[in-house]
């Protein structure tokens, strides 16, 4: 493991200066899970809720969330995004559902924390649009996937390269 870069030599925290790097083509992929009962995973899958299209609002909101990621996180840089994909299905148990987000820029720093962040606002979203139906709903395994560009180049998380 290498240093923190968002610590200065005294220690103290700073905003990383990224002037020097060179611009190029970054992707991010992550997922998260949210737990629900199966049959609240049909009614949301068919637009049956009483809220009507709760997966458009999640991924309305998820791509919102990305957007503003500079906003919420104190040290992330305020990035260009030039694409960002969100897809929600059903996780692969049937109990719940699985969201996975692709961010994408051109630029001088990478994009895994406006996928992370995508990703937590669209299951919150989804939590809010229909815990009065299953208030024990559990979000949970939220990560990134995989990362492309930059300086460290490709990376895969080491449960995908089985």
């Amino acid at each position: 493991m290498g240093e923190l870069s968002h610590l200065n030599a005294a220690g103290e925290v700073h905003m990383v200066d990224i002037s020097n790097r060179l611009s190029s083509c970054r992707t991010a992929t992550a997922e998260g899970f949210i737990g629900m009962a199966p049959e609240l995973v049909e009614l949301v899958i068919a637009g049956k809720t009483k809220k009507g299209d709760v997966l458009a609002v999640a991924r309305v909101a998820a791509i919102q969330a990305a957007k503003r990621t500079w906003e919420l996180i104190p040290l992330c840089h305020p990035i260009a995004l030039t694409g960002i994909e969100v897809a929600i299905n059903p996780a692969e148990d049937g109990a719940g559902l699985r969201i996975e987000v692709v961010a994408s820029c051109t630029g001088t720093t990478g994009v895994e924390m406006e996928a992370l962040t995508a990703v937590q606002v669209g299951l919150l979203t989804l939590y809010d649009m229909v815990k009065a139906l299953d208030p024990a709903m559990t979000i949970s395994g939220v990560r990134v996937l995989s990362k492309e560009g930059g300086r460290h180049g490709a990376w895969r998380h080491p449960s995908l390269n089985d």
